[in-house]
């Protein structure tokens, strides 16, 4: 029987092709450096480009004993939320890393959030661009950046979480203490960051919220203007399904999504 991985890099991807291959090839390389027993597991949400082919093509040109490489499909785009939870059920790791795939914040910030899982018993590490010691190299647009303190401010009074930066790209989990929050997810867009961490402090999950480096990528998936409407109006549905207790028990076993005929490969 093969060795369950220790580590899983879950990368949502859709129309990556251009930056897809150079990413894994840096997570990849940085796993076998680092003598991490990983798999990368690239989620296609519905690409229109070559992403899954390149990612196909990456996985069968790995040497044996490199760290493996799987595809898994969602059918057609469903949203990165819909994309990371697909990737996070049917991982095989003990500890999840979920990361885009321009990798803003480099793979070697990893150490930072294994620290206080490993060491201090945190559930839940998140890579932040907004604390003191945080390490912005390259910078968003001046008015994407005040967008996003905004955002924050209004995610904090509707939910009480107190996290300065729920939106960074890279965070670290314990699989088993998260796959009910997951299971029990629905918002499938941009604002999955936010209810899993509602869900984590609703079921008494412990967060740390961590400062990283972030140099900003080009290609953005986040519509300026009608995204972080559409993400308000799931926080709202957050919080309202939560006071009707519509999540029910946390602690559930988990089941893998529902992907349809093009479920994985």
């Amino acid at each position: 029987m093969q060795a369950r991985s220790r580590l899983s890099i879950v990368i949502p991807a859709f129309n990556e092709a251009f930056r897809i291959r150079a990413s894994l090839a840096a997570a990849a390389d940085y796993l076998a450096r680092a003598g991490t027993a990983g798999e990368l597991l690239v989620v296609d949400d519905g690409s229109a480009d070559e992403t899954a082919a390149l990612v196909e093509a990456f996985a069968a040109s790995r040497a044996p004993g490199a760290p493996a490489v799987r595809l898994l499909k969602n059918g057609r785009n469903r949203g990165k939320g819909y994309s990371v939870k697909h990737g996070v059920l049917l991982a095989e790791g003990e500890l999840v890393l979920i990361s885009d795939a321009d990798f803003s914040t480099p793979i070697t910030d990893l150490p930072l959030l294994l620290r206080p899982v490993e060491k201090d018993g945190y559930g839940i590490a998140i890579g932040s661009r907004a604390l003191k010691e945080s390490r912005v190299e390259i910078h968003q647009a001046a008015w994407r950046e005040a967008m996003g303190r905004a955002f924050n401010r209004l995610v904090r009074a509707l939910t009480g979480l107190p996290f300065r930066d729920t939106q960074c790209g890279f965070k670290l989990m314990r699989r088993q203490e998260v796959l009910p929050l997951f299971r029990a997810a629905r918002i499938e867009r941009f604002a999955y960051d936010v209810e899993i961490l509602y869900l984590a402090r609703k079921a008494g999950i412990r967060v740390a919220e961590v400062p990283v480096l972030w140099r900003n990528a080009s290609g953005t998936k986040v519509n300026a203007l009608w995204d972080p409407l559409d993400m308000l109006k799931d926080i709202v549905r957050v919080v309202l399904r939560d006071r009707l207790g519509r999540y029910g028990a946390l602690g559930r076993p988990p089941a893998p999504p529902d992907t349809g005929k093009g479920a994985s490969t």
